[in-house]
């Protein structure tokens, strides 16, 4: 069976993530869209300590990018829809019509799901939130239920108008169409998706299943089953498994292995020629690069580990005195290399890029040419953050 070192696994993952090349080059409009078709989507994170989750994973691709970009290309333009992967992203405007097997299902696995987690009423509220909707435009969940009690918990606890509305978007009856700050402006779909992207009677479930299995592949280079269908999380691990077997029937995908960074052997699935082209592949930039703890290349938390023996693990819901490193870390990207991690947070007071802590990882040796790089880098992060300086913390390199 061929085998795929762990270098050459390593660049053709980066380079299929946009990061095997310098983030230069247009970062908007029809440029922006292939980078998001490229990547197949942006994870959606409400947490700024520095930006927002989706802005720092473009502008680690493109250092021109500005959150203005990405809010045109989706509200303006419509070049982008919102809705769920893994978790909520947005996504390319063309791929819409491989979602209606996800609407599909989300319409009865949520209605099921929801009865026992949500308050009881929501089904009930759905003539009247469409209602609602139809008659006002885009409305926000502030917007409707305002007879209803307000929960005092967490999303488990909507009120049941606002449970409506979600469910509604989920299952495909509403389209998220804006964020007002981080609060989403929900509007008929019919009103906003073009006809032609619409869901008809019937969805095509293989050829759907097809598309994603295909899809996630390409973004990944090489994966496992379970890789695959977790990508988009619609096709189950089953599907995934039956597409992977018919298309290596067929000729389509070959088995090959992967060297992992402890040296072991992983079997995953390829197209032929991947490897070849692989090992073509030039060398990463040396460059540091911040990333979003919800980078596309870090998404897989397992999947990283192995392949860059870079063990993370967000600790915003771990309490304060349990946490290994911080709140909320930016793991730190140098060639092929994830060399470290950095807690960091916008002082907007001070105008001041603060940085808290830097742990290296245990094999690196932190040289001036890396401090070096490494500022370089915060240099470029706090003028995308409209900062003016980067100050350290004393003690900050552990």
């Amino acid at each position: 069976m061929t085998r795929l070192t762990n270098q050459c696994a390593r660049r053709l993952f980066l380079d299929r993530h946009a990061l095997l090349e310098q983030p230069a080059g247009p970062a908007r409009g029809a440029e922006l869209l292939s980078l998001i078709q490229r990547l197949g989507f942006v994870q959606l994170d409400s947490i700024s300590t520095v930006a927002r989750a989706h802005d720092m994973i473009l502008y680690s691709r493109r250092a021109g990018y500005r959150a203005k970009h990405l809010k045109q290309l989706y509200e303006r333009d419509r070049g982008l829809f919102e809705h769920w992967t893994h978790d909520a992203a947005m996504i390319p405007m063309a791929f819409y019509p491989h979602w209606h097997l996800r609407f599909r299902r989300d319409t009865e696995l949520l209605r099921k799901r929801w009865r026992n987690w949500r308050r009881d009423g929501f089904e009930e509220r759905f003539g009247k939130v469409l209602n609602h909707v139809r008659d006002h435009g885009p409305v926000s969940s502030s917007d409707v239920g305002k007879d209803e009690k307000k929960g005092s918990g967490g999303w488990w606890d909507w009120h049941p108008s606002k449970t409506a509305l979600e469910y509604l978007w989920r299952s495909g009856a509403l389209t998220v169409v804006g964020r007002d700050g981080f609060q989403k402006q929900y509007d008929l779909t019919e009103r906003v998706i073009d006809e032609h992207l619409r869901p008809g009677p019937s969805c095509d479930e293989t050829a759907t299943i097809n598309w994603l299995c295909s899809a996630a592949l390409d973004r990944l280079g090489f994966a496992t089953s379970g890789e695959l269908a977790a990508f988009w999380d619609t096709a189950s691990p089953a599907e995934a498994k039956s597409w992977c077997a018919e298309q290596t029937r067929l000729g389509e995908l070959e088995e090959i292995e992967i060297e992992q960074a402890d040296g072991k052997a992983r079997k995953t699935f390829t197209r032929p020629g991947t490897v070849k082209a692989a090992t073509e592949l030039g060398p990463a930039p040396g460059r540091m690069r911040v990333l979003s703890p919800f980078d596309p290349v870090l998404r897989d938390r397992k999947r990283a580990e192995r392949l860059f023996g870079f063990r993370y693990r967000i600790e915003v819901f771990t309490p304060a005195p349990k946490r290994q490193y911080g709140y909320y870390v930016f793991p730190l990207l140098e060639g092929t290399r994830l060399v470290g991690r950095i807690d960091m947070k916008a002082d907007r007071d001070a105008e001041c890029l603060r940085v808290t802590a830097v742990w290296p990882e245990q094999d690196v040796k932190w040289s001036p040419a890396r401090a070096k790089r490494l500022e370089a880098e915060l240099d470029r992060v706090a003028r995308f953050a409209d900062l003016s300086r980067v100050c350290f913390t004393d003690g900050w390199l552990r």
